[in-house]
C-alpha cells in the first residue's frame, strides 16, 4: 500500500515544472551538488515530529536556531547584539519586522511605512494585515533603485518603517542602503532591509571581487534585516531568518496571552506549532555545505549571471532592464514587433520557464529569470533557446487585443463586479477553470490580463485561485 500511494504521489508530482536542472528560473534554487537533497530529507525526517512551539519541551530545536541565526548573524555584519528568528519564509520575515516596528510605536494612531516602489508585494501583504498605511515612493526610472532623497522626504511622524531592497526582486538591483538608512535614523524610525534573496549570497560575491554597495547590518541605522535559507542558502523550502540588531528592537514581534484557562501562548512568529523538519534540514545543509561551500555556489552563480548577461546582450530584440547587482535579470522587448509573453510561451515549449512580470511604472513588460549554481554549465543551451523564441515570437507578432477591449477592461470597476460577472471576464480571459485551469498558451492571456488595472487584475487572480481550490 505505501509504495501504491508513493507512485501516486509521483505520478502527480510529474505535471509539476522541474525543481532540479536549472530550467526552471523562478520559484525553486537548485545547488546541483550531489547528496544535498537525501542529506535534507534525512535531517527533515529525523525531526519533523518535533514541534517548535515549546523549546524548552525540545530543546534540539533551540539549538539549531541559534546555530542557524548565529549563521546569517556572522555572514550579514551581526554584533554579540545581534538576535533572530527562524521563520516559514521570507514573506513571513517582512510581516514580523513590520508588526515589530508598529508595535514598538504605540503611541502612533495611523502607523505608516515608507516603501520604495520596488519593495516586495509581502510589505504591501503587511499593510494589508496589520492596518500599516504603505507609502510608496517612485524609483530611479532608469535604474530602478530606491530614490534616498525622495525616501527621506516621505518620513514623517507616522513612519514606523522605512524599507529598502537588497536586491528588489524585480530587478535584481540593490538600494542605496546607507542614505536610506541614514534618513531613516535621523527620523528615529526604524528600517528595515529585505535581503531575503540576496542575503546568502550577495557577501559572498563581494569576496568573488563584486562592488556592491554597502547593505548589512554594519551600515548604521539599518535595525533589522530578512534573509532566505531556502534561496541562496540552497535549503528546502520553509526557511528564512529575520535578524534584529539588538534585542530590544526584536521584542514587539512576540506574541504572548495568558488570559485563557489553557497554556500561555508564547511566540516568536506567526505561527504556534512548528515543526522542527525544515529547520533540521537547514541546519544540517548549512553545516555541511560551510562557508567554503557556499564561497564555490557563489562563484559559479556569478559565472552563470555573467554569461548570461552577456548572451542576452547579443540576442536582437532583447534587452536587461537596470544593471542587476545579483541573480536576478529582467529582460524587456527593445522594439515592438513581437511580445515577450509569446517569448515565455516559446521557452516553456523547449523546457524553459521563465516568469512573466507586467509593466509596472516605467518597468515594461518583462521575464524575469532567477539563476543558481545549476546554471552553471547550461548557459549555452539557454541563450541558444532564448533566441529561438525571439525569433519565433518575431514571427507570431505581437499579441492583438482589440483597443474597444482594451478600453473595456479599463472601464471596468473591480468593486463593482459581481460573480456571476467575474466568471465570465475569468472565461473570456481562458481562466474559467475545469480539468484544465491554464490554456496551453498563456500569451493571450497575459495580454488581457497587462490590459486590466493592477487592482482589476488582483480581482481576477484572487477569484481564479477560488475557481483552483473548489
Amino acid at each position: 500500500m505505501n509504495d501504491e500511494v508513493l507512485d501516486e504521489l509521483r505520478a502527480l508530482r510529474s505535471g509539476d515544472l522541474p525543481t532540479h536542472g536549472g530550467r526552471t528560473l523562478a520559484y525553486v534554487y537548485d545547488s546541483a551538488v550531489p547528496g544535498l537533497d537525501e542529506l535534507a530529507a534525512s535531517a527533515h525526517a529525523l525531526a519533523s515530529s518535533v514541534n517548535g512551539l515549546d523549546p524548552t519541551a525540545f530543546p534540539s530545536l533551540l539549538t539549531l536556531e541559534n546555530d542557524v541565526v548565529r549563521m546569517a548573524a556572522g555572514l550579514l555584519g551581526g554584533t554579540a547584539a545581534t538576535v533572530g528568528t527562524v521563520t516559514s519564509g521570507g514573506t513571513e520575515s517582512c510581516l514580523l519586522a513590520v508588526v515589530a516596528a508598529r508595535d514598538s510605536r504605540p503611541d502612533v494612531a495611523r502607523p505608516a511605512m515608507v516603501l520604495p516602489a520596488t519593495a516586495h508585494a509581502a510589505f504591501h501583504k503587511a499593510a494589508h494585515y496589520f492596518g500599516v498605511r504603505a507609502v510608496m515612493v517612485p524609483v530611479d526610472p532608469e535604474t530602478f533603485r530606491a530614490d534616498p532623497a525622495a525616501m527621506a522626504a516621505a518620513i514623517d511622524d507616522d513612519t514606523v518603517l522605512v524599507v529598502a531592497s537588497a536586491p528588489s526582486y524585480a530587478h535584481g538591483v540593490v538600494d542605496p542602503v546607507t542614505e536610506i538608512a541614514a534618513a531613516a535614523a535621523a527620523a528615529g524610525v526604524r528600517c528595515h532591509v529585505d535581503a531575503c534573496i540576496g542575503g546568502w549570497v550577495l557577501p559572498y560575491f563581494r569576496r568573488l571581487g563584486v562592488e556592491l554597495p554597502p547593505f548589512d547590518l554594519t551600515v548604521e541605522g539599518v535595525t533589522s534585516m530578512s534573509v532566505d535559507l531556502h534561496k541562496y542558502a540552497y535549503c528546502p523550502k520553509g526557511t528564512s531568518v529575520l535578524l534584529h540588531a539588538s534585542a530590544d528592537l526584536r521584542r514587539p514581534q512576540y506574541f504572548a496571552s495568558a488570559d485563557w484557562p489553557g497554556y500561555t501562548m508564547l511566540n516568536p512568529t506567526t505561527q504556534s506549532t512548528r515543526s522542527g523538519g525544515p529547520l533540521a534540514a537547514a541546519w544540517a545543509v548549512t553545516r555541511h555545505l560551510g562557508d567554503e561551500g557556499y564561497l564555490g555556489l557563489a562563484e559559479r552563480t556569478l559565472g552563470a549571471v555573467r554569461l548570461i548577461l552577456d548572451g542576452i546582450a547579443r540576442i536582437d530584440g532583447l534587452r536587461v532592464l537596470g544593471s542587476p547587482d545579483s541573480t536576478l535579470v529582467a529582460v524587456t522587448a527593445d522594439r515592438d514587433d513581437f511580445d515577450v509573453f509569446t517569448v515565455a510561451d516559446e521557452m516553456k515549449a523547449r523546457n524553459w520557464y521563465v516568469q512573466p512580470q507586467f509593466a509596472h511604472g516605467t518597468s515594461p513588460a518583462n521575464l524575469h529569470l532567477t539563476v543558481t549554481a545549476a546554471n552553471a554549465g547550461s548557459e549555452a543551451g539557454l541563450l541558444a533557446d532564448l533566441d529561438e523564441s525571439v525569433r519565433a515570437a518575431v514571427k507570431a507578432g505581437p499579441v492583438p487585443v482589440a483597443p474597444e477591449v482594451v478600453a473595456a477592461i479599463r472601464a471596468l470597476d473591480p468593486d463593482a463586479l459581481t460573480p456571476q460577472e467575474f466568471a465570465g471576464l475569468l472565461a473570456a480571459a481562458g481562466l474559467g477553470g475545469g480539468d484544465s485551469a491554464l490554456p496551453e498558451r498563456m500569451a493571450p492571456v497575459n495580454a488581457l490580463l497587462a490590459a486590466a488595472s493592477p487592482r482589476l487584475r488582483e480581482r481576477l487572480l484572487v477569484e481564479f485561485l477560488g475557481v483552483l481550490y473548489s
